[in-house]
């Protein structure tokens, strides 16, 4: 089994996703964490276990993941990642760790924009707060809705630099408020901050980078994870240091 357990009770599971596999996957006959897991929790039992997924890692993404295993935890855990990151103690808080190529002249910074997933399976930002919008008015207003574009918040801050081979990386701690599809990879793209090894939403430059650093997955890491327990009430905290190379370029 690819997937690690970090920590299990009757009511959770806590694992370690690694870069490559994906969370949950419909392709006949692929392993994921799902089927992963399901077949752990099978063993010596004859019924189908029950496995909640909460919330999901892209599949080129390593990091913590938190699953109930029954309804009343399931649902629980997600009432709470739906309060979002801005909720107190009741929010399941997510940090990632990211390597992107170059430097930021803002160290931290927020980033506000509208997702939505195009005809190509991209997270696209939709241009919010232009000149554009402000001249269109209602009507701007009105394709944004029609795009079904949703709100995406990121935090993020510079924690180090350092330059591999004449290039210049910079590792960010990044939090985010929603949890749209892709939203760390699109916003931060479109923030000039491309994660290392994200051949999707890389630009050139990164693109090369990678390939010169024989980085194969995106330098993205859920590396902390935190929660209320949905029975007993007790906040629960996880960590872990990334398996990615790259990452061993900075002091974690």
């Amino acid at each position: 089994m690819r997937t690690q357990i970090v920590f299990e009770d009757s009511d959770v599971l806590v694992v370690l996703k690694p870069a490559g596999l994906a969370t949950q996957t419909a392709q006949v006959g692929r392993q994921d964490v799902v089927s992963e897991l399901k077949n752990y929790l099978s063993q010596g039992s004859g019924a189908p276990p029950y496995l909640g997924v909460v919330h999901r890692l892209d599949q080129p993404v390593e990091g913590l993941l938190v699953f109930g295993k029954n309804k009343r935890a399931a649902a629980a855990l997600a009432a709470g990642m739906a309060r979002g990151d801005t909720a107190g103690g009741e929010a399941l808080h997510k940090r990632y760790y990211g390597i992107f190529c170059g430097k930021k002249d803002k160290r931290e910074g927020q980033l506000t924009d509208y997702l939505y997933r195009d005809a190509s399976g991209r997270a696209t930002v939709w241009e919010s707060g232009t000149e554009r919008e402000a001249e269109t008015g209602q009507k701007a207003e009105a394709e944004r809705e029609a795009l079904r574009a949703k709100k995406a918040v990121l935090h993020y801050h510079v924690l180090q630099e350092t330059e591999v081979m004449g290039i210049p990386l910079s590792l960010a701690d990044i939090r985010i408020e929603t949890g749209r599809f892709h939203q760390i990879r699109a916003q931060m793209a479109h923030g000039g901050m491309c994660l290392l090894g994200d051949a999707k939403y890389g630009d050139a430059d990164t693109v090369a980078a990678a390939k010169s650093l024989n980085v194969t997955s995106v330098l993205l890491c859920a590396y902390e994870l935190k929660f209320l327990h949905p029975v007993t009430g007790k906040e629960l905290s996880f960590r872990m240091t990334p398996q990615g190379k790259a990452f061993s370029y900075f002091r974690l």
